[in-house]
């Protein structure tokens, strides 16, 4: 056994966690904070058909990014890639990145940010797509 372990151990079925619904997007958080000591966040992002993301944007964290269903257009950095169930995109912390469903079908992909925390920043997130709906991509 470890010593110095303190935190609980995390097991979730299919679905669970902690869900924030932002109109045609849904993130359902794993881990964050406590349950990583600040270390990382683990959710998972679902986006309906035809879905805009949060636009262009950068923040301290990495964010990782492994497509779990469907084809997620992500902008990292100056470009724009589509990946595919099972792709990886990894947008080291500074760079504009974005994501999107640009596919006929719902899209959802399994995102680590490290550090971790990122969670408390969820309440503002969903307010303001509550303010900025995700609308249709147009494609």
């Amino acid at each position: 056994m470890s010593e110095g372990v303190e935190r609980a151990s995390v097991v979730l079925g299919p679905d669970e966690g902690r869900r924030y619904d932002m109109g045609r997007i849904t993130a359902v958080f794993k881990a964050d904070g406590a349950e990583t000591a600040g270390g990382y966040s683990i959710s998972e992002w679902w986006l309906e058909p035809h879905t805009t993301g949060p636009g262009a944007h950068t923040h301290a964290e990495d964010d990782v990014f492994y497509v779990l269903e469907g084809t997620m257009s992500v902008f990292v950095g100056d470009q724009w890639v589509d990946a595919p169930k099972g792709a990886f995109v990894l947008a080291p912390g500074g760079m504009p990145h974005d994501f999107e469903n640009r596919s006929d079908a719902r899209a959802g992909a399994l995102n680590f940010s490290h550090p971790g925390d990122f969670e408390q920043h969820m309440p503002a997130i969903v307010e303001w797509f509550a303010e900025h709906p995700a609308g249709p991509t147009g494609g």
